[in-house]
This record gives structure tokens, C-alpha cells and sequence, in this order.
């Protein structure tokens, strides 16, 4: 459907046109200043972002984190200006100082937007098409909520209520991961979220001619999505009257997204850059810029003027927010009365803690029986499902393979879903064969807040997610991904799906935790780990990557320092090791039985199990070299994978078993032995290390 509206009741005055231009001359001020950036979709989006925060979004520039505002996500990231003039306008805490430091070291206003960075700023996007899955995720999660808190209350009553809007691009629309999560909002009905697309037909290369020539709008509409074209002023500026409406119709529209199109024209009003791909990327160049200064009457010889009157004017967003907050404030108060009880739980979650006893729950594993840390992961959800259940989550397509399902009989679906596990405020949810969108949708689900998110597909294919694993990482959010058939010990699927560089290449990623458990208890206490540090009381948080076995593997006895990174899980008899046997996940059995040949041989032999590296790092000096004594420089690494991890750990004398090259389509007992990973090999290498370190 193309609608035209035609009838607004949007308040517009001179003072909003001239608050909308100033916008635009301050992006073309800013960028100029530092020599680069992207200036033209900033200007020509102008009006937009001003309709969106002084007209439309329920928001607090006194308090960016009220938990009842309305999100904004700039997709289209690198037209930062675009957020920070109208988090600067509208009082978020930006000054005039600010826009004057863009893109500068130490700056609150970067290239791109950065979350926990800037205040107002709820993504961080740049990375394109992003910003539209994690607004998906967003409006997953604000769904979720409400049905934790307020799930019979009817739609627009509850304190539980808000919106998600999202300013994309053409290249976010470009981006495969947009096509995979707008697919997944139009089939969830996500009835909450709101995304204009600013439709200018320009990117780098010039017209998207040369690359687009789909009807956007028909595909949008085959997603299942409510879909608005508004057309824009005679002149080529975006109608304010026209967007207001479309986005108050949009608004209405409860049991679908909302996709409304503008016609733009980058950087409108400059006389010469305006729908020019150099308007994209490059600053405007100082006569241009004077030029459209005088276009819009401000005075050419001034940089980043702010006339008072204009920001009085647009200030007045900090009373409309105390206002919102008020009336916001009796309704929830109202809600807090009539259920005490979940309002309690409202408390506990929204605190960050955890239940009381809920460790209690975690299932402890018999030594000595074989299971799949898979397998292990799965029974652990299922026990901590009853009792927290802010916890969710669901895997792209695998449930069955990653053991995601927290519960069978509650799958996150819309209404009419004919499932007859269908319950829109479900716990187990089915992202589909959509790998990258889970991870940017996880992010998103974690920025909004008051709930703890998983997704889980196989380690190989988290390449398809790295970019939104290393978002993820870069703004501390601390989402849970489990990773299965870890290794070529998955068997005959053969080489494109058995991962051999994954964990090497995810240790790589700054602040990402990675954990490949030894066994099935192990793997219980990474679970107990990483939900205790995804509490406020534990500090920033980080993301976590459980890589799990599909094969089974033999069971050890718990032990608490598995949440420290790495601890000695056999000691050597006979003396002080003469040989440590360093491994991780399924080779950590093999290690032990390595261990069990030199002891026989009268070699004092010492294993230690590493589950992860990064929390093995975070330990005083003196835990990690009672672990790992400097002295004995004998050590080995065990590890399914290329070696690059483990150079550190064994030194010039060390030993690494590791995998080099690709797999094949075979059993993994036949792999496993094929490739070296037998208590026989590494023994030898233990000998090869142990003379090494004599020389």
C-alpha cells in the first residue's frame, strides 16, 4: 500500500523550521571543521529526526535510561550528526562544544554512534543494516517485558507500552541482515516498531541505480509489514505534515511494523552538493557551505550558530519529558498496587539481581558417565527456566542440535501463530536460518533491557555472525551465545561444518569471553558463571560464547575453580610435574589419559583444564602460576583447532596438538585418531617438551 496523508495535526511553527535548518547548518559546520565525515543525509534528514524527537517519541532528556521511553535507532550510523543535533536541541547533555569536537579523540560525538559512550545514543550502529535488527530485537524484548510484568492490561494501557523507531538507509536496506530480520518482525507482528526509510537514492558510488532495482515497498509488504510512502514538499524537503501523519497511522497499526518510505534529497538545500554521492561522504568544502547558510538565511560568516530563541524552543523537550515522566509515573504506580507481587519481581529484575536460591536448581552430573556438553547445556536451561524468567532465547533453526529449547510448550509467537505452542510472550524463541540477525536481534533484546537473552546455532556457522558478535563485545552486553559441534569431533558432516579456526578467531575479539567446558559439570558451572557476571553488581558486562560438544565426553567431578578460566583439574603423583598437559573441552579427557601413560612411566604429569582463557587472564598473577608455575616449562596444549591460542601459554619448549588444516567427512573417533588428538600422540609430545626443556 502508497499512501499520500494528507491531513496532520502537527503543531509546526517558524520556530521548528528554523530549529530543523539549524540542524542542518550545524552537521555542515561540524563536518567541515574536521575535514571528513558524511554531511548530506544529516541535512537532508533533518526534519525527520526533529519530528521524531520533538513531536512524536515519549522520552526524558533528563534521564536517557527511563525505562519507559520510546527507542530511537540510527541505523544508518554513519550519519551520526543526524542523533547528535537533535540529542544536542532537545537537552540529552550534548553541548555546542560537542558538534564542535566531532569525530576528535576523547569527543562525545565519534564517527559513529557508541553506545554507554554518548547519553541518548541506545545502539551502536555504523556497521550497516544492524541497527535494524537490533530494533527488531528491541521490540522482541519490549514484548517480552510486558508479558513478564503486564500481559493482560489491554494494548496501550499498560506503563509497559512504548515504540521503536529506526531511521534506515538505502544500504541498510541493502544489507542481507536487514532482509533477515525484517522477515522475522513481519512474521512476528511486531506491532511496535516503526522504521522510515530514507529513501534518496544516493550511496558511494553514486545513484543506487547501479545497484537496487527492486520495489522496496512490495517487499516490505510481502514481509507482512503496514507500508506508507509519503512524497515530499514541492521544493525537495521532507514534509514534516506528511511524516506526522504517516507516522500517527503507523502508530495505530497494533498487529503489524510499520515501514513508511521518504523521498529525500541528499544534502537538500546545498545549491550544488544536493543529491550528489560526494554530499554522502566528504564535506561540503567552505563556499558550499556558505552558500547554503545564506539559502537558509543564517548569516555565512558564522559557524555553529545557535540563535537563543531557537534552542529556548527545542529545550522545552526537557519539560515534556518531566511531564511524560509524570503521568508515566501515576500509571505505574497504579500497576504497582494492583499486583505487589510482580511488582517485586519488576524490582529483583530490573536490579540485576537473581533470584534467592536459584544455584540450588543446577543439575550436578554423576562422574564417571559419558555426556555431551550439549546435552548438559540443554538440561541446564530447563532447570533454570522455572526460576528465572527474565532468561529466554531460542537458536537459528537448531533447537534439537543446540539444546535451546527452555520450554517446549511456550514458543515466542504472535497471536494466531497456529503452533499450539504459540504464546506471544513465549520463552522459547525461533530466530530461523537467520544466524546474523539472531546475534544484532540478541544485542538489541539486551540494550532494552529487564530481560537475559541466548541464541545458539553450530561454532562454524558463527562467521555468519561475527560483525554483530564483535558489536556485541564492543558495547559490553552481556548476551549468551552457545556455540555447538564444536570440533571435528561433530563427525561425518564433513569440513563445512566441522570449525577448526572459530575458537582461535572468536579468543581474538576484544572482550569477548569464550568457554569450551571439559565436561558436562563444567559446563553447568560455566552457565552459573556467566549469569552471575551478567548481573549490575559484577560491572561492566561482556558477551559470552559456550562452545559445546555434539559427541558425548566422560563426566569429572565438579570443581568451583572451572569459573576462574583454568585450574588443575589432575595433579601430578609422585612429586612436582615434570609435564603440564594444558586442554580444553572434548580433548581434556585425552589429556588425562596421556596423564595416566606418563604417570605409569614414572612421570610425574599435571592437567589442567582451561574453559576459558579470558577469565584464566582476569586472575591475580599468583592463582595463575600455582596453576601454571613459571618453573616448568615442560607443558603441551591440547586443542581441536588451529594452535594460535596456546603459544603463550607453553613457550619455546611447549608443545601444541592442534589442528592445522581442514577436516574431512568421517566419524570423529576415526577423525580424532587421524588427526593426532590420542592419548598416544600427546604423550609423545609431552616427551618431545620434556627434553626440549632440558637442553
Amino acid at each position: 500500500m502508497s499512501t499520500k496523508p494528507t491531513t496532520t495535526d502537527l503543531e509546526w511553527t517558524e520556530l521548528d523550521q528554523r530549529a530543523v535548518d539549524t540542524a542542518r547548518v550545524l552537521a555542515a559546520d561540524a563536518v567541515q571543521k574536521v575535514g571528513n565525515g558524511h554531511p548530506g543525509t544529516a541535512m537532508s534528514l533533518a526534519p525527520a529526526a526533529y519530528t521524531l524527537f520533538q513531536k512524536v517519541m515519549r522520552h526524558d532528556p533528563a534521564d536517557p535510561d527511563w525505562v519507559a521511553r520510546d527507542r530511537f535507532v540510527l541505523s544508518a550510523g554513519h550519519s551520526s550528526l543526524t542523533l547528535y543535533t537533535q540529542l544536542y536541541l532537545a537537552g540529552f547533555g550534548l553541548e555546542l562544544t560537542d558538534l564542535e569536537a566531532f569525530r576528535t579523540h576523547g569527543s562525545q560525538t565519534p564517527g559513529h554512534p557508541e553506545y554507554g559512550h554518548t547519553k541518548g545514543v541506545e545502539t551502536t550502529t555504523g556497521p550497516l543494516g544492524q541497527g535494524i535488527a537490533n530494533a527488531v530485537g528491541m521490540a522482541m524484548a519490549a514484548r517480552y517485558e510486558r508479558g513478564l510484568f503486564d500481559p493482560d492490561t489491554p494494548h496501550g494501557a499498560s506503563p509497559f507500552d512504548h515504540h521503536i523507531y529506526v531511521i534506515a538507509g538505502d544500504g541498510c536496506l541493502q544489507e542481507g541482515i536487514s532482509a533477515e530480520a525484517s522477515s522475522l518482525a513481519g512474521h512476528q507482528q511486531l506491532g511496535n516498531l516503526i522504521l522510515l526509510w530514507d529513501d534518496n537514492h544516493i550511496s558511494i558510488e553514486g545513484d543506487t541505480e547501479t545497484a537496487v532495482s527492486e520495489d522496496t515497498l512490495k517487499r516490505y509488504e510481502a514481509y507482512g509489514w503496514h507500508v506508507q510512502r509519503i512524497t515530499p514538499q514541492p521544493d525537495g524537503d521532507l514534509d514534516p505534515h506528511a511524516l506526522h501523519t504517516a507516522i500517527e497511522a503507523a502508530k495505530q497499526v497494533t498487529d503489524r511494523p510499520s515501514f513508511i518510505a521518504m523521498r529525500s534529497i541528499i544534502a537538500w538545500p546545498a545549491p550544488h552538493a544536493q543529491n550528489t554521492e560526494a554530499a554522502h561522504g566528504s564535506a561540503l568544502g567552505e563556499e558550499e557551505v556558505a552558500a547554503t547558510k545564506r539559502v537558509l538565511g543564517f548569516d555565512p560568516e558564522q559557524h555553529f550558530a545557535v540563535a537563543d530563541d531557537v534552542l529556548t524552543h527545542t529545550r522545552q523537550a526537557l519539560e515534556r519529558g518531566h511531564t511524560a515522566r509524570a503521568a508515566w509515573e501515576k500509571t505505574f504506580q497504579e500497576w504497582r498496587s494492583n499486583h505487589p507481587e510482580r511488582a517485586a519481581e519488576y524490582d529483583r529484575i530490573s536490579s540485576g539481581t537473581l533470584p534467592a536460591g536459584w544455584q540450588d536448581t543446577l543439575p550436578v552430573f554423576e562422574p564417571g558417565k559419558t555426556v555431551a556438553t550439549r546435552a548438559a547445556s540443554g538440561k541446564t536451561l530447563q532447570a533454570l527456566g522455572p526460576v528465572i524468567p527474565e532468561l529466554w532465547g531460542g537458536s537459528a533453526d537448531l533447537a534439537g542440535s543446540n539444546n535451546t529449547t527452555i520450554d517446549a510448550a511456550s514458543s515466542f509467537l504472535p497471536k494466531g501463530n497456529p503452533l499450539p505452542s504459540a504464546d506471544p510472550y513465549g520463552r522459547t524463541v525461533h530466530f530461523g536460518i537467520r544466524e546474523f540477525s539472531m546475534a544484532a536481534e540478541m544485542n538489541g533484546i539486551t540494550l532494552h533491557g529487564n530481560t537475559r537473552v541466548y541464541g545458539g546455532t553450530f561454532l562454524v556457522f558463527s562467521d555468519y555472525m561475527r560483525n554483530a558478535v564483535r558489536l556485541s563485545a564492543l558495547m559490553h552486553l552481556p548476551v549468551t551465545y552457545i556455540w555447538t559441534h564444536d570440533s571435528i569431533g561433530l563427525g561425518e558432516d564433513g569440513p563445512t561444518h566441522q570449525p577448526v579456526e572459530h575458537l582461535a578467531s572468536l579468543r581474538a575479539i576484544p572482550g569477548l569471553n569464550v568457554v569450551r567446558p571439559a565436561d558436562a559439570n563444567e559446563t553447568v558451572t560455566a552457565w552459573r558463571e556467566i549469569l552471575s557476571r551478567h548481573t549490575k553488581e559484577f560491572g561492566k558486562g561482556a558477551p559470552h560464547g559456550l562452545a559445546l560438544t555434539r559427541q558425548g565426553v566422560p563426566v569429572y567431578e565438579p570443581n568451583e575453580d572451572a569459573a576462574r578460566g583454568g585450574y588443575t583439574l589432575l595433579d601430578a603423583d609422585g612429586g612436582e610435574p615434570q609435564v603440564i598437559l594444558i586442554a580444553t573441552g572434548s580433548e581434556v579427557h585425552l589429556a588425562a589419559e596421556a596423564r595416566t601413560q606418563l604417570q605409569t612411566d614414572g612421570i610425574p604429569t599435571r592437567v589442567v583444564s582451561m574453559p576459558c582463557v579470558e577469565w584464566f587472564e582476569e586472575q591475580d598473577q599468583t592463582y595463575r602460576d600455582t596453576v601454571l608455575p613459571p618453573t616448568i616449562t615442560a607443558r603441551v596444549a591440547v586443542e581441536a583447532g588451529i594452535g594460535l591460542t596456546w603459544h603463550r601459554y607453553v613457550g619455546d619448549a611447549g608443545r601444541i596438538v592442534s589442528l592445522e588444516h581442514f577436516g574431512a567427512s568421517a566419524d570423529g573417533n576415526t577423525l580424532f585418531h587421524a588427526y593426532g588428538f590420542t592419548a598416544d600422540n600427546i604423550t609423545a609430545k609431552a616427551r618431545e617438551s620434556i627434553a626440549a626443556a632440558q637442553r
